[in-house]
């Protein structure tokens, strides 16, 4: 797992009642006020139902105030740099960042470990199942390795890389829910378990050797890893006809290596694109929505008194 340079912004400020008011303009929630009580969570709002960002926003704050055992309102002030529900962990990096903002805001500085669990309880709460990789490398940033233990324990291991990893991110949009995708692959592997398990090893096989690779700063070979990754990921069925569009575009402008990155069923395309990024934004734009251009490694989460 890496992270990128772009980052969502969560600003928690206390208020003297036990309402929560979030603004969330670059989630497409212009502004709602949430009033707790005992039995149950309202949602006052002028759009519809709440969208799915909210329902990060609003499990971060239970768990946070059942972990402490204390609740207080809070004005939560939300903005974002990526584009949501694209693939790119922005529900994870909303998650700890109102985990983390929250409890400051109420004179708690959790520890990283403890952001990035409760991180990870908001996203399993709200979406059924989730991996802890996304709320772990939106925590600890850089590059890591997780392995999973059991249901509810992992260990991360740090990749030290000294590697410039200019990469181009493309966006199509998504046709398919998270949880969607997921049960479409265990679907699958109920009908064709040994082959299904056969994909999976070999995925954790280029898993291992990208390790190596980075650390070797060998971005040639990543790109070879990262193209396997993708047509294994096509195998198992959550790419699409748009996304792979965008991949061999990428590839054909210079990108060493190009992958869908999430879930699938849409969403988003990295490609590794060393002194390329310019054509393979060109590129990649004529099948997508949205493109941009970041690195890869950035620092995790940061907590300012503002």
């Amino acid at each position: 797992m890496a992270s990128i340079n772009k980052r969502i912004y969560v600003k928690a400020i206390l208020r003297q009642d036990k309402a929560v008011r979030i603004s969330a303009l670059d989630l497409k929630v212009p502004g709602l006020i949430v009033t707790y009580t005992p039995e149950e969570v309202l949602i006052e709002t002028d759009y519809g139902e709440s969208l799915s960002a909210v329902a990060y926003l609003n499990k971060a704050i239970q768990i946070v105030s059942k972990y402490l055992d204390t609740f207080k309102g809070v004005d939560i002030e939300v903005k974002s740099e990526m584009p949501v529900g694209a693939g790119l962990g922005t529900s994870a990096a909303v998650s700890v960042a109102t985990v983390a903002a929250y409890s400051y805001a109420m004179g708690y500085e959790l520890t990283k470990k403890e952001i990035a669990k409760l991180g990870w309880q908001v996203e399993k709460e709200v979406q059924g199942i989730a991996s802890p990789m996304d709320t772990a490398i939106s925590t600890y940033g850089g590059f890591i390795r997780i392995q999973l233990f059991g249901k509810d324990k992992y260990d991360i291991k740090p990749i030290a890389t000294t590697a410039d990893l200019p990469i181009v991110i493309g966006y199509v949009e998504r046709q398919a829910k998270t949880k969607d995708m997921v049960e479409q692959v265990k679907k699958l592997k109920d009908r064709y378990p040994d082959v299904v398990d056969g994909i999976m090893d070999l995925i954790g096989a280029i898993t291992d050797e990208a390790e190596k690779v980075l650390r070797d700063n060998d971005l040639v070979r990543l790109g070879e890893l990262m193209n396997m990754n993708h047509g294994l990921l096509d195998a198992l069925g959550v790419s699409t006809k748009k996304l792979s569009e965008m991949v061999y575009a990428a590839r054909s402008a210079g990108a060493l290596g190009a992958k869908l990155t999430g879930a699938g069923g849409g969403g988003c395309v990295i490609a590794l694109s060393p002194e390329k990024q310019e054509a393979v934004e060109v590129a990649m734009n004529l099948y997508g929505s949205m493109t941009l251009k970041t690195d890869l490694g950035a620092e995790g989460i940061v907590i300012k008194k503002v």
